[in-house]
């Protein structure tokens, strides 16, 4: 098989490495992107998109299931639904694989080469792929590795038979009578709250002291209550032990150091991911890390020349749009152009019921680095459009400097809130003050008006509240 030599080589086709490759390719870069996998990365194949679409069929079948019996208080009855999972899973695979065959359709148009097979470093300028037809040898002047991120896996809760990681559970064509969700953060409560409204009994298992910990409590208390609504049993302070003798239930020990079991026909683990460092031939070149990640500058360079890094195997926050912008300033870099990271904040969405959207600093942080701050809240209670979808718990909390008024973060919780958090990471990116955002005309009725009455609330004279 004849070498491949290009200008720029994109290990991993997940967000980060296909915008990389697609930006270089529009760029005039001689690209080729390797992927043992499908295009797309987790994200798209067994993450952000599939649990969104996941969400989304439990939304609806939740919302006529309320409305069986004449429950509903818009005054609309039906009969009792019924749920085909597997329909739902394959129409689920159905809008993944549009996606599959779109990124694929522009990586081409940006006539980037594509080799399906799995990369594993020679030296810091070659790289060979195990291919269908044999080994390819690729040499490129500059390398991006985009191998992104995998779920943790507990030695004594190994993935299989019951024990299944995220991934497994948006394959599912049965719904599990009782599943119990090992990890209370963002991924275990999405597809936990899923799960409970299509019908599974959900337990969850934290082992800190109250869920999403990563959030401030004011903003996780409308998700908890939420919960208790749909009937999901929250269990903080629990350390999962490991599987019961028989495989049908999980062994906890609780803050009393009691052990007891819970009984589940699956056992989902969410405990967080790490990064992809293995099987990559990572041990024949010479990168330094930060911790478990691989250390990167403001361009995104790691410690040997030509070779770059961005997502998940770079560090927190292990997002997809952090990846995507991390690749596009590559690529831009890799042209010639002059770019380095400056981001303000990456905004940061739990699609949650009701979803939790955060931007910037929170109030403790702001305070923690020595800040005067105002803050300025304003409820969905207090909101016309959300109370006319039923979303009137949550709010939204605009958080600034005392002194000159510049917005230094801004969070919501509510229903649908998820759409705002493009406005408010633009407010902070743009340095915008509350006077800005207060001066700004808001569209009525939109739950968007929340913003605005957060930072006049914040200024001393909110109109509606």
């Amino acid at each position: 098989m004849k070498d491949i030599s290009c200008k720029l080589l994109v290990i991993g086709a997940g967000p980060g490495g296909y915008v990389c490759a697609i930006r270089a390719g529009q760029l005039g870069v001689d690209t080729v992107i390797v992927e043992a996998e499908k295009p797309g990365g987790t994200c798209l194949n067994v993450g952000c998109i599939p649990s969104k679409a996941l969400i989304h069929a439990a939304e609806e079948f939740e919302k006529v299931s309320h409305m069986a019996g004449a429950k509903s208080p818009l005054g609309i009855s039906v009969e009792a639904p019924k749920l085909d999972l597997a329909k739902t899973i394959a129409w689920k695979n159905g809008i993944v694989g549009r996606l599959n065959s779109g990124v694929t359709g522009l990586l081409k148009k940006a006539k980037v080469k594509i080799v399906h097979g799995r990369a594993k470093f020679r030296d810091g300028k070659t790289v060979e792929v195990e291919t269908e037809t044999g080994t390819q040898i690729i040499r490129a002047e500059t390398v991006v590795i985009a191998t992104g991120s995998a779920p943790v896996e507990l030695p004594f809760l190994p993935f299989g038979g019951p024990v299944i990681s995220s991934t497994d559970a948006l394959a599912l064509t049965k719904l599990p009578e009782r599943l119990v969700v090992v990890g209370g953060g963002y991924i275990g409560l999405e597809l936990g709250i899923a799960f409970a409204k299509l019908g599974s009994k959900v337990t969850v298992v934290e082992a800190e002291a109250r869920i999403l910990p990563q959030y401030d409590s004011e903003l996780t208390r409308p998700v908890s209550k939420r919960l208790g609504e749909l009937g999901v049993t929250v269990l903080t302070g629990a350390k999962a032990k490991g599987l019961s003798s028989k495989g049908d239930a999980l062994v906890i020990e609780t803050s009393g150091s009691e052990e007891q079991k819970l009984s589940a026909d699956k056992i989902l683990v969410t405990v967080g991911r790490k990064p992809v460092m293995e099987g990559w031939g990572l041990e024949e070149i010479d990168l330094d890390r930060a911790g478990k990640f691989l250390r990167i500058d403001d361009q995104c360079r790691t410690s040997m020349r030509g070779v770059y890094a961005i997502g998940d195997v770079t560090g927190e926050p292990m997002l997809a749009h952090r990846a995507m912008a991390q690749g596009e300033m590559v690529a831009e870099i890799v042209a010639g152009n002059k770019r380095s990271w400056d981001k303000r904040c990456i905004p940061a969405v739990c699609f949650t019921d009701p979803e939790i959207v955060t931007a910037g600093l929170s109030p403790e942080e702001a305070r923690a680095q020595g800040r005067e701050i105002k803050i300025g809240q304003f409820p969905f209670a207090a909101n016309g459009r959300a109370m006319t979808m039923l979303g009137e718990e949550g709010f939204v909390r605009v958080v600034a400097r005392a002194d000159n008024h510049l917005v230094l973060g801004i969070q919501a919780v509510g229903h649908g809130v998820s759409e705002l958090s493009t406005a408010f990471g633009l407010a902070i990116e743009m340095g915008a003050r509350l006077e800005d955002i207060a001066g700004t005309i808001h569209a009525h009725p939109t739950q968007g008006e929340g913003f605005q009455e957060a930072a006049l609330k914040a200024l001393g004279h909110a109109l509606h509240i």
